[in-house]
């Protein structure tokens, strides 16, 4: 089990956690009613620790934020080595580190929203049900073309994945993980991933299933709106 390494990076980020409202349990759907151009609004509190004017690999994009300050990023938050069902998948599957792993919020084709666990190797993506402790999905490295991400301060990011359905996603470590995955396809296929930004973008959240995602800065946070298209 030693070969499962965590790897550490230091970034400018801000040091404070954010929360989201209460709402985040809420069905998508049940928000937005109806079929066909259905629309679902959210809205989440500023998040501060996602990336700074200087950080690298944003691509030059400046997003104003608070006061920040350097901080290694820990990568491994849940200890995979300490626990034997995601070891077992990780052996399964041969892959040799991991570079980060944590709970999130996974945005579901219906529109709800499920907690997994989401971590990062040196090969591939995985997604995990927290409380079945069952592999749910396994994306390779190899397999993502972009990342997608609104130019606001929120917590969603998109896995867009051509061959198959897209990935979104909200965590309040996205900085991070958006830098373990170019960092990871780099070193696994010397591509650099592409990481586009825009308040409004399509994903495929099922297989015949497109949703627009939009994002508008407002007093007190970025209100999100999910429109099926």
């Amino acid at each position: 089990m030693e070969r499962f390494k965590s790897h550490h990076r230091r970034v400018q980020i801000n040091d404070s956690q954010p929360s989201y409202d209460a709402e985040e349990e809420e069905d998508l759907e049940t928000l937005g009613g109806g079929s066909g151009g259905e629309e679902a609004t959210m809205r989440f509190k500023h998040s501060e620790n996602n990336v700074t004017e200087d950080q690298e690999p944003f691509m030059g994009i400046k997003v104003r934020r608070r006061a920040s300050l350097h901080r290694d990023y820990k990568g491994d938050y849940l200890d995979v080595a300490s626990r034997p069902y995601l070891m077992k998948i990780l052996e399964k599957q041969g892959d040799k580190q991991v570079l980060f792993a944590d709970k999130m919020l996974k945005f579901t084709g219906s529109g709800k929203m499920k907690r997994r666990i989401f971590f990062v190797t040196d090969f591939a993506i995985y997604i995990v049900d927290p409380e079945s402790d069952s592999l749910k999905r396994r994306i390779a490295l190899a397999a993502v073309d972009k990342i997608l991400l609104s130019e606001l301060n929120d917590n969603f990011f998109a896995i867009i994945i051509p061959t198959e359905y897209d990935l979104l996603m909200a965590s309040t470590r996205k900085t991070e993980i958006v830098t373990v995955l170019v960092e990871a396809t780099k070193n696994a296929s010397d591509y650099e991933l592409e990481v586009v930004f825009s308040n409004r973008f399509e994903y495929n959240a099922a297989a015949n299933l497109v949703k627009e995602i939009q994002f508008e800065e407002v007093e007190g946070g970025v209100k999100t709106r999910m429109v099926r298209k």
